[in-house]
């Protein structure tokens, strides 16, 4: 018993040291290895993709301002007095057209003005004539007793002669004045426009040089806008000089050719609703704004005020309003969405069925279309779907079309599930028409698409009857 166990108590440790070393040998002489695929040339992604095409584009400018009036004016009281009319229109926000009269003060002081200088007038008058009588019976007297002698301006009166002719004239000039006084008590409109402000009313007493109310002009507005320096070269811009008035009048064609460099304007605000203007560019200021440094135009909207014009809201002084004017035209220009474009340096074409990074630049861009003078060409397929960190190369399906190696794998699974006999007709048909037994294949069924549709349009056709 003692015997036995001691072998066995060798034994087991040395069978299992034995076997340890054998599992080692194993493993070492088999290393695992790992069976990697090829990479995949399946597409990866689907994209929506472009034709690029040469177009004729029409550059869009956009901008925004205020509005302004053409001429706002202050009325002034130029004479004392009672207010004793105003017109209806007279309050803020009336209409007047060139010549109403606005108000009226009480006119009666004037008026028996009017009268003493009137009277005045006939007293200088009458002083006048009797000075005049004066002067001939002196020629006469002067005559007859004068000896031949010439007679000096005293002798003749010609002093008191020229001093009653001074007062005539005094008095007419008096009786102007008081007249236009009169006149001045009638408030007139100098121009067709509208009541920006209101400072009097009827009973009020005014003096000279009272403020009565702030009008502006109504037969149009305008608008100052910035234009970015970018935008300048593709701008129709109405540049006037200091000779502008003689060419226009030695050259009877300068009216097109300065109508043709007058840009259109929409000039549009969403203040009351959807509010929709035309107006035209109708010149640039003369300097580079400081701040900004940025040139401003100046559009004009004609008769903003018109119901014949001009439907829906009136546009307000003041209002802030967004423009897009009409620029250049850009020929055989390659445009492409804003949205396409990453980093504002490069884009996306798919060539052959892979991805491929284009760097390009850009001739002009606004918010939702740039032109491209440089980096894509007529006929590149260009991706408009937003992707991420994509690499250059990865194979990619342009959506709505079917890969040609699909077609191919179907037609292939088919032919094999055919039959031997039927495989040799078509064989037989396609060697006649010189085709493939794939492209026989593809045109069968483009047959059977087709009659399967006509059945459906002759009975929609039907219904329709």
């Amino acid at each position: 018993m003692s015997t036995s166990f001691k072998y066995k108590k060798i034994l087991v440790p040395a069978v299992i040291i034995i076997t340890t070393i054998a599992i080692m040998m194993l493993i070492f002489n088999n290393p695992p290895t790992s069976k990697r695929a090829k990479p995949s040339k399946a597409a990866q992604m689907t994209v929506a993709t472009t034709t690029l095409t040469p177009q004729t584009y029409q550059v869009v400018v956009q901008s925004f301002g205020t509005v302004k009036p053409r001429t706002q004016s202050v009325l002034f009281a130029q004479v004392s007095g009672q207010i004793n009319q105003v017109s209806k229109q007279f309050r803020s926000g009336g209409f007047f057209e060139q010549g109403d009269i606005l108000i009226r003060l009480d006119d009666r002081d004037h008026r028996a003005e009017v009268k003493i200088a009137q009277a005045s007038l006939m007293s200088a008058k009458q002083s006048l004539q009797e000075e005049n009588a004066r002067v001939r019976q002196a020629k006469a007297d002067w005559k007859r007793l004068g000896n031949g002698k010439a007679p000096n301006a005293l002798v003749l009166r010609q002093p008191q002669f020229e001093a009653a002719k001074a007062q005539v004239l005094s008095a007419e000039a008096l009786l102007d004045k008081v007249k236009l006084s009169l006149e001045r008590t009638k408030i007139v409109a100098p121009y067709a426009g509208r009541i920006l402000k209101k400072n009097v009313d009827i009973g009020q007493v005014v003096s000279s040089n009272t403020q009565l109310a702030d009008i502006f002009a109504v037969d149009y507005v305008e608008i100052r806008l910035p234009i970015k320096n970018k935008d300048l070269p593709l701008m129709k811009l109405p540049e006037e000089y200091r000779n502008a008035a003689e060419q226009l009048e030695a050259n009877d064609n300068n009216d097109e050719q300065h109508n043709s460099m007058i840009s259109n304007v929409i000039i549009s605000s969403d203040l009351m609703g959807e509010q929709i203007w035309q107006g035209k560019i109708i010149r640039t200021e003369s300097a580079i704004d400081e701040m900004s440094q940025q040139l401003f135009v100046v559009a004009q909207i004609i008769r903003p005020y018109d119901g014949e014009y001009n439907q829906g809201a009136q546009i307000k002084m003041g209002q802030y309003v967004t423009a897009k004017i009409t620029g250049r035209e850009v020929e055989n220009a390659l445009v492409i969405p804003s949205s396409a474009i990453y980093q504002g340096s490069y884009v996306y074409i798919v060539e052959g069925g892979l991805l491929m990074r284009k760097e390009v630049k850009l001739g002009w861009q606004n918010g939702t279309e740039s032109i491209v003078t440089r980096g894509l060409v007529a006929g590149d397929e260009l991706v408009l779907t937003s992707l991420g960190q994509v690499s250059s190369g990865t194979p990619v399906a342009i959506a709505g079309q079917t890969p040609a190696k699909k077609i191919i794998k179907a037609a292939d699974e088919k032919i094999e599930k055919m039959s031997k006999e039927r495989l040799k007709k078509l064989e037989k048909k396609a060697a006649e028409r010189g085709i493939t037994v794939e492209d026989l294949i593809a045109e069968r069924k483009a047959r059977r698409a087709s009659k399967a549709l006509s059945p459906q349009s002759s009975q929609s056709s039907k219904v329709n009857n």
